[in-house]
């Protein structure tokens, strides 16, 4: 019998996980009266594949707060959501 995968599996070894750090920032006024940023670090994780685009996983993973350490549990290890090249992405126009 054939050996059938999905085409959308990856195996976990050719991919790997990368994390940028995207800030949200608000004005706060000091008590001297200046205003100043006030921001706040937003982890962001991403699966990379060979040959594959990028995909954004940061709610499919679980984060340690003590270690850091990002794990991907279950399955969804195997099945990274589908995304698509910057070329191939179209928006809607307002016509």
């Amino acid at each position: 019998m054939a050996n059938i995968t999905k085409p959308d599996a990856v195996s976990p070894e050719k991919c790997s996980l990368v994390e940028l750090t995207q800030y949200s920032c608000e004005p706060e006024e000091l008590p001297n009266g200046q205003i100043r940023p006030r921001c706040f670090p937003i982890p962001r994780i991403f699966r990379m594949c060979a040959n594959r685009p990028a995909v954004e996983i940061t709610r499919l993973v679980e984060i340690n707060p003590n270690t850091g350490e990002v794990t991907i549990p279950g399955e969804s290890s195997l099945n990274a959501p589908k995304g698509k090249l910057w070329k191939n992405v179209t928006t809607l126009s307002s016509e």
